[in-house]
């Protein structure tokens, strides 16, 4: 996630890093409450499978707010994992996870360009962010004040 959005669901945020997230792949197939696709952390058990993202620290008090926008407990529950660095450095961290799945629905654009903002930030792969995030197709949002809403986020 870009650092900018994140830090409206969290101020307190702070990157710490790009981390690894190792046997999970990066899916679109999180059926959001607007009806399009969003991220999963989706486990495959697949030793070859890899996400990587930013690892980012907030304030305690922040967590309620974040869980609030994600949709705990019915978009996403959340899970405890372990994250790697380039060097191994291992750090306990938590995801979120997707509650409903439906496998062809499609995210929005400006979604996916948060996405890919936050990845280009975090100086992610460019084979990974072209695979696992460019190359995602997505559909254009209907509603035209949270299309323009979401795009300023970035300018």
């Amino acid at each position: 996630m870009s650092i900018a959005r994140l830090r409206t669901r969290a101020p307190s945020a702070v990157a710490l890093g790009c981390y690894m997230l190792k046997q999970h792949d990066l899916r679109f197939h999180k059926l959001g409450a607007d009806g399009s696709g969003k991220c999963d952390a989706f486990l495959t058990g697949d030793r070859d499978d890899v996400i990587f993202g930013r690892l980012f620290e907030i304030d305690p008090s922040d967590k309620p707010l974040l869980d609030k926008a994600e949709g705990i407990g019915y978009g996403y529950n959340q899970k405890e994992v372990s994250v790697f660095r380039a060097d191994g450095f291992s750090v306990d961290s938590v995801t979120y996870i997707a509650a409903r799945i439906d496998r062809h629905i499609k995210p929005f654009s400006w979604y996916v360009n948060h996405v890919l903002v936050g990845a280009q930030e975090t100086l992610i792969p460019e084979d990974y962010i072209h695979d696992k995030i460019v190359s995602i197709e997505s559909k254009q949002d209907t509603d035209t004040e949270r299309d323009t809403m979401e795009c300023a986020i970035h300018r």
